[in-house]
């Protein structure tokens, strides 16, 4: 849990108000001095008040700030030992970065988002989302912007295990698929910071239509967490280059594949049936290799 909220904080930080971002950043420069400081010592330093630090403990889905001294403490000391790479490589990007430090940039904050989602995923949230997914009639999946190639890898991957899905990009494409869902379909959502407009439109109108609701975010406090039945939350810190949605898109490509493999798994033979007639199908559009294996 103690882990939890940093990752949280992370992925929630261009989310909260001014002042409770400062909050943030100081509290992620230093958890461990952090968890020494009284309420007053963090307000004065953060030049706010004590009202705003109790807020954003609660911003964060903490009961106040004597919690989050203890999941601060119990943190420090797990953080100490990968502070090395984190100053080395989990860095925003600078100007002067080589081509070398940039690979090894992208690579620290693409595995760790992976890590971190996997390590806090709430397995319970996924498997009732598998169930809903195998009972489906039909299953929509929206995303606009960085998280369209998302919603289309998640529609590709549910056809290929023999779900009918379909991935929309365009808003009135959406709603218009939206607004034909049923009670036993499902409608997953896929937006970073959970506030896309677009994105709450689709959703809202599955929901009204009685469709299962479900959403990939970093927010779980979103207004898109706060509409879906099910959230699947992401952990992600993206770099001065966050309009690219470099590590937030792997993060959800990463919940994607283990919704994917989950589904499989429970209809294990005929997932299997179902990959290699996909492979049979396409065979004759694959070159085949030469002698020397090329």
């Amino acid at each position: 849990m103690s882990g939890d909220v940093l990752v949280r904080l992370r992925t929630m930080m261009s989310n909260l108000p001014r002042a409770e971002q400062a909050i943030a950043r100081r509290v992620l420069d230093d958890p461990g001095a952090t968890a020494e400081m009284t309420i007053s010592e963090l307000a004065q330093l953060c030049g706010t008040s004590e009202t705003t630090v109790t807020r954003f403990c609660r911003s964060i889905g903490l009961r106040g700030y004597a919690q989050l001294r203890l999941h601060l403490a119990a943190e420090a000391e797990r953080l100490r030992a990968d502070d090395r790479a984190d100053t080395a490589l989990g860095g925003d990007i600078g100007r002067d970065d080589s081509l070398t430090e940039l690979i090894k940039k992208v690579g620290f904050a693409d595995a760790r988002a992976v890590e971190d989602t996997v390590a806090h995923l709430d397995v319970s949230v996924l498997d009732a989302l598998v169930t809903a997914i195998l009972s489906a009639t039909r299953i929509d999946v929206y995303g606009v912007g960085s998280t369209a190639t998302v919603a289309q890898d998640a529609a590709y991957k549910l056809h290929r295990a023999g779900r009918p899905a379909a991935a929309w990009s365009d808003v009135h494409a959406a709603l218009m698929s939206a607004s034909t869902l049923t009670t036993g379909d499902v409608a997953l959502a896929i937006s970073h910071s959970g506030r896309t407009r677009e994105i709450l439109d689709a959703l809202a109108e599955a929901k009204r239509r009685g469709a299962t609701t479900a959403v990939i975010t970093s927010n779980p406090q979103s207004p898109a967490a706060e509409l879906a039945g099910l959230v699947l939350t992401t952990a992600a810190r993206e770099t001065t280059f966050r309009s690219g949605g470099t590590a937030s898109r792997t993060a959800q490509l990463t919940v994607v594949d283990c919704i994917y493999v989950a589904l499989s798994h429970r209809r294990y033979d005929e997932s299997l049936e179902a990959m290699e007639r996909a492979h049979d199908a396409v065979r004759g559009h694959v070159l085949p290799f030469d002698r020397q294996g090329r």
